[in-house]
């Protein structure tokens, strides 16, 4: 059982696939930040300033304060119920921007599994009986 799983764990895809989930991981960080710290202050200040990380309904009113809550972090501090849908959004964002990455990597790729050159179809070579009988034939024809 240990060397199967041993043969199993060193095939080479397992081990592409390892690292392709850990470069994953570490590119969701980048979008993620890029979403929160780059695309989306700009975006809420040109709606009206608004924070996207700050859009929430308040379901149930927490057991500590009572609302209107001012902030997220504030909501959940006194134990409310909320339902953030301006975090949703800034997830919505990164989806969308992580997967138009991996489609524009999938399109590179494929595009260079198209372009690979293929070498010209070589003529069959003809056996040397039937060249000599076809040189049999065309003296004959003479």
């Amino acid at each position: 059982m240990f060397k199967e799983f041993r043969e199993f764990a060193m095939r080479g895809n397992v081990i592409d696939l390892a690292v392709g989930v850990v470069i994953g991981a570490a590119f969701g960080k980048i979008v993620d930040s890029l979403v929160k710290d780059v695309i989306m202050p700009p975006l809420g200040f040109i709606i009206g300033k608004v924070d996207f990380t700050n859009m929430f309904v308040t379901l149930v009113d927490g057991n500590k304060v009572a609302g209107p809550y001012n902030t997220l972090k504030a909501a959940q501090e006194a134990g409310a119920v909320t339902l953030n849908y301006g975090l949703f959004i800034n997830s919505m964002i990164s989806f969308i921007i992580v997967a138009f990455a991996i489609f524009m990597v999938v399109k590179a790729m494929n595009k260079l599994k198209r372009e690979e050159p293929t070498a010209p179809a070589a003529e069959p070579v003809t056996p040397e009986d039937i060249v000599l009988l076809r040189e049999i034939r065309d003296s004959l024809k003479k």
